[in-house]
Parts: C-alpha cells; sequence; structure tokens
C-alpha cells in the first residue's frame, strides 16, 4: 500500500482528472522545477506537446486550458473556477504568459501548444502511456534550457517520464498495515482482528506528516487533538466538497458547454422527487434509487461543466461516490443517531479507499489505459465496498461486494461523443450508483464463500484494457462517438 486516501479523493475541478487536473499539475511541477533551478528567469518561451488521449480528447477535455493554468502557477484544488475563464482569456488576448504569477514569457497557444493527434506517445519507441505530454523550455537564443516529459495516469495522478520507467525507484511509504492484494487484506485484518476501515484510518494517521500528501483542512480545526480525529476531520470536508457539489447540481439549470448543446437533467429530477415528497413516497417505491440516479448526475453535470468536484477516484466517475453516501445517510440509516450515522460515512470513504488502493497499484484507473471500467467501473466496486462497511457488513462482505460490482462492469469502453464528459459519462456515472447498491445487498444478502476473488477480477479488469483497442480508450475514434457525432 503506497496511496493515500487523500490522493484517491482529491479536491480538484472539472472537466477531467487525467486530462485537466492531471496536466494542471504536470504544468505546475515543471514550472517549479525550472524555478528551483534558476532558469525560470532565463526562460523566454515554453512549449507543450500533447500525444494519444491528451491530444485526441484534450480540447473537449479542457486539456488546453489546465495547461496555461497550471504555467501560471494555479492548482486544481486552489483555482478558483469562477475565474478560470477569464484568467486563460486573457493569456489568449495578450499573447502573453506570467509563469508561477511573476515572470513574463509569450505563449501562441498555435506555435507553443501542439496536439499531436497521429502520434500515442511523447517516444514512438518507447510504448509508454497514452496520456503523455512534454514540456521544453527555451532561452532567448532558441537554446533549449530544460525539458520534461509527464504522464498523467488516471485521478489526477502524475508521474515523470523516469518515474514511470522506474516504479520500484518510489519511496514506500512507512504505514504500519502494509498490504499489496485483497487477500493479504483480508488476511491481515483477520490476524489483527481489525476490519477494513480501521486499517486504513491506522495508515492515514502514519500519514499525516507526508508533505506529498495534499490534507483538505480539517472540518472543525479547533476540535482536532491527534492524529485519528485530524484524519476522520479531513475525511468530512472531502464530503462536504462533494455535498456542496450536490446542490450546486441540483440547483443549477441550463446547457452544459461544449458544442453539444446537453441540457441538464438533475435540476428536473429533483422537483420531481420533492413533488414525491409531498404526495408520499410509497406511490413510487423506487424513488430512493431515483435519488442515487440524480445525485451521480448533479456531479458528473457539473464535472462536465468545469466545477469544483472531487476526484473518486477520477472526475468521469466523481458521480458514483458521492451517490451511494447520499443514499446511506439518506435511505439506509434512519434508525441511527447522528454520530453512528457519521462513524458509517467514515467506514464508508476508509473502506471505498483501501478498494481503489488495490485497483490503482495493482491494475488502473485511467480511461485511456483500461477504458471506462477503470474508472466508473473501480468508483462502483469501491462504493459497493463501502456502502456494505457503512450498514456494518464485515470484511468478507465487503470484498465481495466489490467483486461483484466489478465483474458487471468488465469490458466497457471510453468513447466520449465530441471529447467531452458529458455523453456517455454523465448517465453512466447514475447507472454506476445503481449497481453498486445492488452489488453491495447481493453480497450481504448472500453471505459465504463465493468463485470469483476481487483480486482476479482486479486482475482481469487489468488485462481485459489491455487487450482492448485503443480507439475504444478515451480517444472518441470509435463506439459511440464516431456512430453518432451529432446529437
Amino acid at each position: 500500500m503506497n496511496t493515500s486516501l487523500f490522493e484517491l479523493f482529491k479536491i480538484g475541478i472539472g472537466p477531467s482528472s487525467s486530462h485537466t487536473v492531471g496536466p494542471m499539475r504536470a504544468a505546475l511541477r515543471f514550472v517549479h522545477t525550472l524555478d528551483s533551478n534558476s532558469l525560470l528567469e532565463p526562460t523566454t518561451s515554453i512549449t507543450v506537446d500533447l500525444y494519444g488521449s491528451l491530444a485526441l480528447t484534450g480540447i473537449g477535455h479542457g486539456t488546453d486550458g489546465a495547461v496555461l493554468l497550471g504555467l501560471l502557477g494555479e492548482a486544481p484544488d486552489r483555482v478558483d473556477p469562477a475565474q478560470i475563464d477569464s484568467l486563460i482569456a486573457a493569456i489568449r488576448s495578450s499573447q502573453q504568459l506570467q509563469l508561477l504569477g511573476r515572470h513574463q514569457i509569450v505563449f501562441r497557444e498555435s506555435e507553443h501548444l501542439l496536439f499531436h493527434r497521429n502520434q500515442m506517445y511523447p517516444d514512438p519507441e518507447t510504448v509508454t502511456h497514452p496520456n503523455g505530454l512534454r514540456f521544453t523550455a527555451r532561452a532567448a537564443n532558441g537554446d533549449t534550457l530544460a525539458s520534461g516529459v509527464y504522464y498523467s495516469i488516471g485521478g489526477g495522478f502524475i508521474v515523470s517520464a523516469e518515474e514511470f520507467a522506474n516504479p520500484g525507484d518510489a519511496r514506500k511509504r512507512e504505514v504500519p498495515y502494509t498490504f499489496s492484494s485483497a487477500e493479504q487484506l483480508l488476511k491481515l485484518a483477520s490476524e489483527q482482528k481489525l476490519s477494513i476501515a480501521e486499517i486504513v484510518l491506522a495508515n492515514e494517521v502514519a500519514l499525516l506528516n507526508e508533505k506529498t500528501i495534499v490534507h483538505p483542512p480539517p472540518r472543525d480545526a479547533g476540535a482536532v487533538h491527534d492524529g485519528e480525529s485530524a484524519v476522520k476531520q479531513s475525511i468530512l470536508t472531502l464530503w462536504e466538497t462533494m455535498r456542496a457539489c450536490i446542490d450546486r447540481g441540483v440547483a443549477t439549470e441550463g446547457t452544459l458547454p461544449g458544442g453539444l448543446n446537453v441540457r441538464r437533467r438533475a435540476a428536473g429530477l429533483a422537483r420531481r422527487l420533492a413533488r414525491l415528497d409531498e404526495e408520499g413516497r410509497t406511490r413510487d417505491p423506487l424513488a430512493p434509487m431515483d435519488s442515487v440516479t440524480l445525485v451521480a448526475m448533479a456531479v458528473n453535470e457539473e464535472n462536465a461543466a468545469g466545477g469544483r468536484v472531487v476526484t473518486a477516484p477520477t472526475n468521469g466517475a466523481a458521480g458514483v461516490i458521492p451517490a451511494i453516501a447520499y443514499f446511506y445517510l439518506h435511505h439506509a440509516s434512519h434508525d441511527l443517531s447522528e454520530a453512528d450515522k457519521e462513524a458509517g460515512l467514515l467506514r464508508y470513504f476508509l473502506t471505498a479507499a483501501a478498494i481503489g488502493i488495490l485497483y490503482k497499484e495493482n491494475a488502473s484507473i485511467s480511461g485511456a489505459e483500461v477504458g471506462c471500467q477503470g474508472e466508473v467501473g473501480v468508483a462502483c466496486s469501491m462504493a459497493a465496498g463501502g456502502l456494505v462497511a457503512a450498514l456494518g457488513g464485515d470484511n468478507s462482505a465487503i470484498e465481495h461486494a466489490a467483486e461483484i460490482a466489478m465483474e458487471h462492469n468488465l469490458g466497457m469502453t471510453c468513447d466520449p461523443i465530441g471529447g467531452l464528459v458529458q455523453i456517455p459519462c454523465i448517465e453512466r456515472n447514475g447507472m454506476g450508483a445503481v449497481k453498486a447498491v445492488n452489488a453491495s445487498r447481493l453480497a450481504m444478502n448472500d453471505q459465504g464463500s463465493h468463485k470469483i476473488s476481487l483480486d482476479q477480477v482486479i486482475e482481469t479488469m487489468y488485462r481485459t484494457g489491455m487487450d482492448m483497442q485503443s480507439r475504444y480508450k478515451e480517444t472518441s475514434l470509435a463506439g459511440l462517438a464516431l456512430n453518432i457525432i451529432e446529437c
């Protein structure tokens, strides 16, 4: 286990963790590297080359603007979404850019931001990740001062070319409970007589001082007296960010940006559910499931509009985890006190993180690498296991629910129409959330041994993704993206 809960769940902006958040972080990292090596001031131009999926769907996913923001010194968790359009417009109108907000260079997108749509990787001789980008800083005489290749590997995670080529060189984090498979996790939990949530909580407390991990500020910093409290309060901050995103998504109507003229539907769905509340939900016994779909779609409509979201584990799948958290709080915990509901919510996030870590470290959470099974599929698996934990299910049922959820997402392609995270992405989050509820119920209602393990389904998901043709993996070259071009 070398990934933190707060790296899987990161506060950022839409519309894509791999195509927006990742490139922004890569650009920011590159200019900070220039600055630390005293190369910022001598730099008079920077060229950014985009490859693979970043080149093919980058415009629709906001990669161009994300790179500009990163060069300015903006970070996904700090940039004000309301200011993004004006910041980018100023660069485009002046054709100048202030690196880290203080060193001005000429930046003409037609010359300095290049989309290589016919080249999959920065180095064609070396097969690497299909979300690659190269930064090159030059002096006034044209000499190259520095260059760097980065890969956006899903969920907003980035690695340099050197880190990608030598993953074993990454420093292993010191945590009390290490695991690299679901089998190890279950065995460890059994030996220590701990729940999966308790194991992750102990590990996160140990990681509190890691400077590489961005912890959201505790919801009530004045009440924090120990590591466990700090971790729990920061998790609740993540949930409050998700809840604010839900509220914005439910309240906002109109048309999503991008040219497809996709109508925002969450507000209308919310009005229908409100009418059912007034009339009595018994008239529609499936209304609670409608609320799951509503919340998932509200979040992903906000994501598609470039709003503030939390990767869970990606932006493209950001609606599933909050939808199931909402379902637990509003429909599955009526008899609990507020304190017990909060404890269940914390178990939900901690357990979902453990499942997400297994996918991140043993397979992939990148749609460009393994298709949407690695995004909505993984989110569905995380949410299913997390819901079992929230409801008091045991570790075996958690593992079973996570396995069931992924088993029925295997082979799901990533084929966004027009390179936008709108069709089929928004509805797909709603469907993934509903699947998570069903998977958790099946696992809890059918206790006992099962034939397929979570480890086996994780490996199967990855192998399926590797076998999938690249045109079905976030390139908008096949599937719905090719057959339904205009909507």
